[in-house]
């Protein structure tokens, strides 16, 4: 059996009660729009979908190397496979 953790109280933060949740209200009532605008972060519909989700495993060092070069990992993976499957071979 697992042994639970205690709970942690902080009075600073307490936890919310039924009537803190229903005396709530939404950013964008209570903040001025420009900053309520500010906290939203969406990326919208794709206007076509060009990648398709898939799971695959790869060796270790080769996801350490793509990773070594920082965001956009998995599109330079996506762009090495697609020289590879579309290059010509050599007579």
């Amino acid at each position: 059996m697992s042994k639970k953790t205690p709970a942690v109280f902080d009075d600073d933060n307490p936890e919310w009660t039924k009537a803190d949740f229903a005396k709530a209200r939404p950013a964008s009532e209570v903040l001025p729009a420009s900053f309520a605008r500010a906290l939203v972060r969406t990326r919208g519909p794709q206007k076509k979908p060009t990648k398709v989700p898939v799971s695959i495993r790869l060796s270790a060092d080769v996801v350490d190397h793509f990773k070594a070069g920082g965001p956009g990992w998995q599109s330079r993976i996506d762009a090495a496979l697609r020289r590879a499957a579309f290059s010509k071979p050599s007579p």
